[in-house]
């Protein structure tokens, strides 16, 4: 028995030319690229605002008062911290805005908790000259080490009306 082949055709496979592969691997990097710095923007720390010469001057008119601390045991065997206390503006500008850092110390006097909090804020009237104003700072996620102890209160930023 003979079989009968038709004429060969070869399939000639279309060959990519070297340009694609360039292009393929410039639009990859570009990607890998685009990807990574998106990434690295989101999980950078924001950039810490430091007392401008003027606010530092003018921290010598601002006193915490009648500062004190309770614990209330909160849902979920969890304990929250308050920090009470009251500002007191004794100089001639009004102010926006008043952030302090709230630093928390272990028995051996290292750091465990640094935390910046607003204690005037703009949007509930800010501190006029020669006011006073109550604050209250609630922690529920302070670190088993800390050492029970008020924290260092630090007036970390000042915003002048």
């Amino acid at each position: 028995m003979t079989v009968e082949t038709g004429p060969v055709s070869e399939k000639r496979g279309r060959r990519v030319p070297p340009s694609a592969f360039i292009i393929l691997g410039v639009m990859l990097a570009a990607g890998a690229g685009l990807w990574y710095l998106d990434w690295q923007a989101k999980h950078m720390p924001a950039p810490k605002v430091v007392l401008t010469p003027e606010a530092k001057a003018y921290v010598r008119y601002l006193r915490l008062s009648d500062v004190g601390m309770k614990a209330t045991d909160a849902y979920l065997r969890q304990t929250l911290v308050e920090i009470l206390g009251n500002i007191t503006n004794f100089g001639d500008r009004n102010l926006a805005s008043v952030e302090i850092n709230c630093v928390f110390y272990d028995a051996y006097g290292q750091v465990v908790l640094r935390q910046r909090v607003a204690i005037v804020r703009k949007d509930r009237g800010g501190l006029k000259s020669g006011e006073t104003k109550n604050f209250r700072l609630a922690f529920d996620d302070l670190p088993e080490s800390w050492n029970l102890m008020l924290p260092q209160l630090v007036i970390a930023q000042i915003i002048f009306n």
